[in-house]
């Protein structure tokens, strides 16, 4: 999902094994459909679990490529972080990252076995 001061835009994908290996071909595909560019991305929030192993270190791989590359800051946040809160909506997360003072750059994933 990428929201913007006027727009939002998200894309679902069916969760495959493969899926890993094509994630930043997928990111890139999403930016085109919507004719935007990395550069245009400010912050980047990401779920930091529950999920598989592999799928949160592969997620959060790219985010951190993104973060070096293009210097784009990252907020990594769990579900868990906003208990209580009525709206937990993706379209709400980074109001409720700033409310709950979610540090940027911070990751300590939650892993499933």
């Amino acid at each position: 999902m990428i929201i913007t001061s006027s727009d939002i835009y998200n894309i679902t994908y069916e969760n495959t094994k493969i899926n890993c290996e094509k994630l930043t071909k997928i990111v890139n595909d999403f930016l085109i459909s919507y004719n935007l560019k990395i550069t245009d991305i400010s912050r980047i929030y990401i779920n930091k679990g529950s999920g598989s192993f592999a799928g949160i270190r592969n997620s959060l791989s790219i985010v951190k490529a993104f973060n070096v590359a293009k210097k784009i800051d990252y907020y990594c946040y769990s579900l868990d972080d906003f208990k209580g809160e009525r709206d937990v909506s993706y379209e709400n997360i980074p109001n409720l990252c700033n409310k709950f003072k979610i540090k940027k750059n911070l990751i300590n994933p939650i892993y499933i076995s």
